[in-house]
C-alpha cells in the first residue's frame, strides 16, 4: 500500500508539472484563433466572360471557397464515415473513437485515425506535422478552443475548403474541379468517395500520379460508408464499378489563354501580390460562343495552312533503350519535353513500315495509326526518305484522333494566326485569340504584334480620297505606272495579277484591289492629306511612309489597332477604344472597381463625315460580293458584309479586316521571323477563312442590316457622291489622258502588294 501511495503520489506531480507547463507556459503562447474565426482562404484570381464562363484562374493553391450548406450531403458524410463519425457527438477529443481505433489495429479491420476533424482543423491552421508531446499537446488545447468559438458545422466547413488534397488544390471544390472537371454538385458518389480517400496521403492517393493507389483507398471509404449504413449495397456496388475519369488539370470553359493573361496584368498591376490570394473575380466582355469559335477557327485553319506545305518530318529523335524500364523513361522524358497542343499530342514511335506505324503517348497507351491517317507523313515512311524527314523507331511525331477515334500524323505549324473582334459600336472585346498556342508562344499578336497591313490599308486612302471630290463612279486609268510617267520609273508598282483593265471605277477597283489604281488616288490626294486623314482612325503617322507606298500598306499596324479603324467605317463614323474589363469582384461579389461600357454614337467621337462612312461601306460591301472577299458572302449566306483583304509583298503577311452588323473582326496570319508564306496564298486564302469560321458564330441568329442613307448624299449620277459635287463637280476622271503603251513596260524597281 505504501508502494501504491508513492506511485499515485509521483503521478500526481507529473500530472501537476504537465498541467502546471500546458496552462502557464504552452496555453498562453498559443497563437490566437484569427486564421479560423475570421477564416480568409488563399481564393485564386478568377477570370471570366461576361456569361459567365471560366477563362483563367492565377494563384498558387487552387480553391473555391463552399458554404457547408451547400456541400453535396453525399460527400459530408463520405467524410465523417471516413475521417470522424462522431464528430457531432464528441467536443473535439474523440475518446471512444480512439478506443475503437486501438481495438480495430490490434484486429487488423478497417480503421480511422484518432484525431478528431477539429484536430485536423487546429494541425493544419496553427502547427506542424513533427510528432512530439510538445505539438500534441498544443493540439489538445487549440482544440478545445475551437470547439468553443466555432459551432460544428462551421468547423466542418473549415475542414472542407481549407485540407490539401494534392496537385496544388484546397477544399473539396477546388479538388473537383482539378481532378474530375466538376462542381461538388455534380460529383457522383465514386467520385465524391475518391476525393475523401485523397486526405489520408495527398501524394499516394493522388489520382493523377497513382490511380490505382487512389482506387484502393476509395474503395475502403465506400466500405466504411456501407458499414455505417449511409449507402446502400446496390450503390455501394455502383460506386465501386463506376469507370472515373481524371483530368488532372484545370479545365476552363473556353479557350481564351491571351485574354486571361492580359487581365491578370491588369489586375495584379492594381492589386499587386494580393490579386493572387483575395479570390477576386473579373468579368470580361467575351462572348464564350464568339471565343471558342475564333479559336477553333485559327487552329484549324493555321492548321489547313500547315498542311498545305507539306510534312516537315519528325520533331525529335531519341534512342529506344533495348531494357523496357530504360525504354519507358527514356519515352517519358521525350514527351513531358513535348508537351501537348492541346488536341495536338506528341507521341514516340515504337514500330513502324510503308502501312503501320505504331507509336505510344504520354499516358502510356499505344496506339496504331495506318490508312488515311498515314497520308499527310507519307513521304517520311519511305525507304529512300532523308534522315530529317524520315519517321523510325524513337521519332518523335505529332497525333490527332478524329471523332471516329482513328489516328493521323500531323505535326505543330511553323506558322502564327490570330484573330480580334470588338463591337463596332462600343469597342467592346467580344473575342481574342493571340496566336495558335499560349503555352508555346506566350507573345500576343494582336495587342503586340505590328505588321504591314498591306491592302487592308487601301480603304482609308479612298476614304480621304471621297473628301477631295472622289466618288465610286470616279474612272481612273489602270495602266501602269511607269508607261505613263517618267518620274514613276523610280518606283514601280504593279498589280499584283499583272493585269491592268484601263479605265475603271473607284467601286470596282478596290473590290478589285488595284495596286496601281491605289497609288494614283493617293498621289492625287496628297500624302501628307492623307497622313492627316488616316489618324482619325486612330493610326499613327510615324508608324505610316509619308511617300506613295502608303497606298500598299508598307506601314505597321496591329489587329486590334486595324479593328478599331473598320469599326469606324462599321459604326457611321465614330472613333472607338477597345475595351476588356467590365467589372471586379471581392470573393464575396462585391464590386471593387466597374467599368461602365461606353456610350454608343457620342458626337465627340465622330471622326469621319456619315456620308464618308456610308460610301466606304458600300465599296467594302462590293468586296465581299464581287471582288477578293467573294467568298465571305457565298459561305456565310449574308449580303451586308463587308471588309478588305490584304497581302503584303511575296505574301509574308495575310489579312482580312471586315465586319457585318455592330461585329468588325480582323484576322492575320505569318511566320514570327517575316517570310513569304507562299506564291499561291494571299489575304483571301489565308486570313478570310479565319474570319468567315468565326463570324459564322458572331452572327448566327442575328438579321441582316441595312444602312440609312445619311443626308447630303445622292445617287442621281450613277453611284453615291456627295450632294455638292454633283453637276460637273468634284473628280470624274483621273489620269485617262494617259495612254498605254503598245508594248508593256518592264522593271526590275517594282513593288506592290497582293490581295
Amino acid at each position: 500500500m505504501k508502494w501504491i501511495a508513492v506511485v499515485l503520489a509521483a503521478l500526481g506531480v507529473v500530472a501537476g508539472a504537465v498541467l502546471a507547463y500546458v496552462f502557464l507556459v504552452l496555453a498562453p503562447n498559443l497563437p490566437a484563433l484569427d486564421a479560423v474565426t475570421d477564416y480568409r482562404p488563399k481564393i485564386p484570381l478568377r477570370i471570366y466572360t461576361a456569361d459567365n464562363a471560366l477563362i483563367g484562374e492565377f494563384g498558387e493553391e487552387h480553391r473555391e471557397f463552399v458554404p457547408i450548406k451547400d456541400i453535396p450531403e453525399k460527400l459530408k458524410t463520405a467524410l465523417l464515415s471516413t475521417e470522424d463519425a462522431r464528430f457531432y457527438d464528441h467536443s473535439g477529443i474523440d475518446f471512444i473513437g480512439a478506443g475503437r481505433a486501438v481495438l480495430a489495429d490490434l484486429r487488423g479491420g478497417f480503421h480511422q485515425g484518432a484525431s478528431t476533424i477539429t484536430m485536423q482543423v487546429a494541425r493544419n491552421f496553427f502547427l506542424s506535422q513533427e510528432k512530439t508531446v510538445n505539438r500534441k499537446l498544443k493540439e489538445i488545447l487549440l482544440t478545445t478552443r475551437i470547439e468553443a468559438a466555432l459551432s460544428k458545422d462551421q468547423i466542418l466547413e473549415l475542414y472542407m475548403n481549407q485540407i490539401y488534397l494534392g496537385q496544388r488544390t484546397h477544399g473539396f471544390a477546388g479538388a473537383a474541379r482539378t481532378y474530375f472537371n466538376k462542381s461538388l454538385n455534380d460529383l457522383s458518389l465514386a467520385e465524391a468517395a475518391m476525393l475523401v480517400g485523397i486526405p489520408k496521403n495527398p501524394v499516394r492517393h493522388n489520382p493523377v500520379s497513382n490511380f490505382q493507389k487512389a482506387k484502393q483507398r476509395q474503395e475502403v471509404v465506400l466500405k466504411l460508408m456501407l458499414n455505417r449504413g449511409v449507402i446502400t449495397e446496390a450503390q455501394y456496388d455502383q460506386a465501386l464499378h463506376e469507370k472515373i475519369t481524371v483530368t488532372g488539370k484545370q479545365i476552363y470553359d473556353t479557350h481564351a489563354d491571351y485574354v486571361a493573361e492580359m487581365v491578370r496584368q491588369t489586375v495584379v498591376e492594381e492589386y499587386k501580390e494580393q490579386a493572387y490570394t483575395s479570390g477576386i473575380k473579373v468579368y470580361t466582355t467575351l462572348l464564350k460562343t464568339d471565343q471558342e469559335a475564333a479559336y477553333e477557327a485559327v487552329r484549324n485553319n493555321v492548321m489547313a495552312y500547315d498542311q498545305r506545305h507539306g510534312y516537315r518530318g519528325p520533331e525529335a529523335f531519341i534512342q529506344l533503350p533495348a531494357d523496357e524500364d530504360e525504354r519507358d523513361d527514356a519515352i517519358d522524358d521525350a514527351l513531358r519535353k513535348h508537351p501537348s497542343s492541346d488536341k495536338l499530342l506528341a507521341a514516340v514511335v515504337t514500330e513502324v513500315s510503308t502501312k503501320v506505324v505504331k507509336a505510344e503517348l504520354a499516358n502510356g497507351d499505344t496506339i496504331v495509326i495506318d490508312g488515311d491517317g498515314l497520308k499527310f507523313a507519307a513521304a517520311g515512311l519511305q525507304a529512300k526518305a532523308k534522315s530529317d524527314l524520315k519517321i523510325t523507331p524513337g521519332a518523335l511525331i505529332r497525333v490527332l484522333q478524329d471523332q471516329k477515334k482513328r489516328w493521323s500524323i500531323t505535326q505543330l505549324p511553323e506558322v502564327e494566326g490570330s484573330y480580334v473582334a470588338l463591337n463596332a459600336e462600343t469597342g467592346a472585346y467580344r473575342a481574342l485569340v493571340g496566336g495558335f498556342d499560349f503555352n508555346r508562344k506566350k507573345f500576343n499578336h494582336v495587342t503586340s504584334g505590328w505588321r504591314q497591313p498591306g491592302s487592308s490599308m487601301k480603304p482609308f486612302v479612298y476614304s480621304a480620297a471621297l473628301e477631295k471630290g472622289f466618288s465610286p463612279a470616279t474612272l481612273i486609268n489602270d495602266v501602269q505606272l511607269s508607261a505613263t510617267s517618267e518620274e514613276a520609273l523610280r518606283w514601280d508598282p504593279r498589280n499584283d495579277d499583272g493585269k491592268y483593265d484601263g479605265p475603271i471605277t473607284m467601286r470596282t477597283a478596290l473590290a478589285k484591289s488595284k495596286n496601281v489604281v491605289s497609288v494614283r488616288i493617293l498621289k492625287a490626294v496628297g500624302v501628307s492629306n492623307a497622313q492627316n486623314w488616316i489618324s482619325h482612325f486612330g493610326f499613327s503617322k510615324d508608324k505610316h511612309p509619308d511617300n506613295l507606298t502608303l497606298a500598299l500598306g508598307t506601314g505597321s499596324v496591329t489587329p486590334v489597332q486595324l479593328a478599331a479603324a473598320y469599326a469606324v467605317f462599321a459604326n457611321g463614323g465614330y472613333q472607338v477604344q477597345p475595351n476588356l474589363i467590365t467589372k471586379i469582384t471581392d470573393s464575396k461579389g462585391n464590386v471593387l472597381k466597374s467599368y461602365p461600357a461606353p456610350a454608343i454614337a457620342q458626337d465627340a467621337d465622330r471622326v469621319i463625315d456619315s456620308r464618308n462612312a456610308f460610301i466606304m461601306d458600300a465599296m467594302l460591301r462590293e468586296v465581299t460580293r464581287s471582288g477578293t472577299a467573294a467568298a465571305a458572302s457565298v459561305r456565310l449566306g449574308r449580303h451586308d458584309l463587308a471588309g478588305k483583304t490584304g497581302t503584303t509583298s511575296d505574301a509574308v503577311d495575310g489579312w482580312f479586316a471586315g465586319y457585318a452588323g455592330n461585329v468588325v473582326a480582323v484576322a492575320w496570319m505569318g511566320y514570327d521571323t517575316p517570310k513569304s508564306l507562299g506564291g499561291r496564298e494571299f489575304g483571301a486564302t489565308l486570313a478570310l477563312p479565319i474570319w468567315i469560321d468565326s463570324m459564322r458564330a458572331a452572327l448566327a441568329g442575328k438579321a441582316e442590316v441595312q444602312r440609312a442613307v445619311p443626308e447630303g448624299l445622292s445617287n442621281a449620277e450613277g453611284d453615291w457622291m456627295y450632294a455638292e459635287f454633283l453637276n460637273g463637280g468634284g473628280v470624274r476622271t483621273l489620269d485617262m489622258d494617259e495612254a498605254a503603251p503598245a508594248t508593256p513596260v518592264t522593271s526590275n524597281n517594282q513593288a506592290g502588294t497582293a490581295q
